[in-house]
């Protein structure tokens, strides 16, 4: 059996090179990556169901889920269902379909 061979002199200069074009790449990469981005703060409140502006903004939208009105608003997703439901009672919006874990609602043409 025995142990590791030895490396030639060619070779280990082979292996240092590498190593030396690595720790530049992994530099490079870390004067790219700069600051952190900022993190937005998400709502937790929904939007006043009974203000035209999002009303109107509701009603350009074809599909609404949780997710779509949770991204557009820029709030939470259980805030977004609690927002499609008062919608809904309102009459602004429709449901199509749903289950436990996702509605699907459309908007009610005016």
């Amino acid at each position: 059996m025995g142990g590791k061979k030895k490396l030639g002199l060619k070779q280990m200069e082979r292996m240092q090179e590498r190593r030396d074009e690595e720790d530049k790449a992994k530099e490079k990469k870390k004067e790219k990556a700069g600051l952190p981005k900022e993190r937005r703060t998400i709502g937790v409140v929904p939007p006043d169901v009974k203000n035209e502006k999002n009303i109107n903004e509701i009603r350009k939208m074809n599909v609404l889920t949780p997710y779509t009105v949770a991204s557009r608003f820029n709030i939470r997703i259980s805030a977004a269902k609690d927002f499609l439901e008062q919608l809904e009672q309102n009459g602004a919006v429709q449901l199509v379909s749903g289950n436990c874990n996702i509605k699907i609602y459309k908007p009610v043409p005016a």
